[in-house]
C-alpha cells in the first residue's frame, strides 16, 4: 500500500538514499531542505512522483506550512524522517558560540520542530525516525557541538515515544555508522587509505552504504516494526562496540 513519506534533508547523502528506496517501492515522497532549487532538483532525480519543498528545520512556522502544502498534494504522512543536520571538525575552543548554536538548532531544535509539525498532520498509526549519530554517545574531540545536538536529538526521539504512543505514533532512531558518499565520511577521511583504515576498525570491515541505512527506516516504519518505539537503532557495522581491528580468528601460536 502506498504512503505518504516526508523527509528533511532528503536532498542528499543518507536521506536522498532513503527517499530514493521509498519512492522506488512506491510511496509518495516529499524531500526538503533550505534550498528550495536544491530540493526540487533531488525530486527530479529521486523520480516516481517525488516532489521537493523549501523550508529551514530551524523554522517551525516554514515547517508546518510545508507539511500541510504538501499533505494537500501527496496526502498526510505516515511515515516522518527527520534528517537535516550540520557538523563541521573543530575543537571547543575553535568553535564560536554561534556555530555551536547553528548546529544544535538544526540537528535537535530541527528534528522537534519536523517532528512536533508532522504531529498535527499525519495519518495514525504513524513512524517518525530521526536520523541520530553515534556522537550521541560516544565522545569525540572536535565534536562538542555534535556530540551535545544527537545526544539530545535521542532524548527527544525518547520522550515522544513515550508521550505520542497513545496517539498510534512510534518515535524510534536511526544512529548510521560510517556511509560512503556521504560529506562526514569525506571530511573524516579524505583519502583512500584513511577510509580503509576506519573501516578496517569496524567489526563488518566495510563502510555503510546509503542503501543499508534506507533498508534500516524501511523496516522501522513497516508492520515488522511494529511494536518498536523509543529505540535508536545502531546501523554501524558494530563501530560503536570499539576498535575491532585486528586477526581475532586465528588463535594465538598457529597460522
Amino acid at each position: 500500500m502506498s504512503r505518504s513519506v516526508f523527509i528533511s534533508g532528503g536532498t542528499s547523502g543518507i536521506n536522498l538514499g532513503i527517499a530514493r528506496m521509498f519512492a522506488a517501492d512506491g510511496d509518495r515522497v516529499l524531500v526538503f531542505g533550505r534550498d528550495p532549487a536544491k530540493a526540487a532538483a533531488a525530486a527530479a532525480d529521486i523520480g516516481h512522483g517525488a516532489i521537493g519543498g523549501g523550508a529551514d528545520v530551524r523554522d517551525a512556522n516554514a515547517i508546518a506550512t510545508l507539511f500541510a502544502d504538501a499533505a494537500e498534494k501527496i496526502g498526510a504522512p505516515s511515515v516522518v524522517i527527520a534528517g537535516a543536520a550540520g557538523n563541521f571538525m573543530a575543537p571547543a575552543v575553535g568553535i564560536s558560540p554561534n556555530g555551536f548554536k547553528t548546529v544544535v538548532d538544526i540537528d535537535l531544535l530541527g528534528t522537534y520542530n519536523v517532528f512536533r509539525s508532522a504531529f498535527d498532520v499525519c495519518e495514525r498509526p504513524a513512524s517518525f525516525i530521526a536520523i541520530t549519530a553515534p556522537q550521541a554517545e560516544l565522545p569525540l574531540p572536535q565534536q562538542v557541538h555534535v556530540c551535545a545536538a544527537k545526544a539530545g536529538v535521542n532524548m527527544v526521539v525518547k520522550v515522544l515515544a513515550m508521550e505520542w504512543g497513545q496517539a498510534g505514533i512510534r518515535v524510534n532512531a536511526i544512529s548510521p555508522g560510517p556511509v560512503l558518499g556521504t560529506e562526514g565520511v569525506e571530511r573524516m577521511a579524505p583519502t583512500e587509505a584513511a577510509k580503509q583504515n576506519w573501516a578496517n576498525t569496524t567489526a563488518l570491515r566495510r563502510f555503510g552504504t546509503p542503501d543499508d541505512i534506507a533498508m534500516a527506516a524501511k523496516f522501522l516504519s513497516s508492520e515488522a516494526g511494529g511494536y518498536i518505539t523509543g529505540t535508536i537503532l545502531d546501523c554501524d557495522g558494530g563501530m560503536k562496540l570499539g576498535d575491532a581491528s585486528g586477526d581475532w580468528l586465528t588463535p594465538p601460536g598457529r597460522s
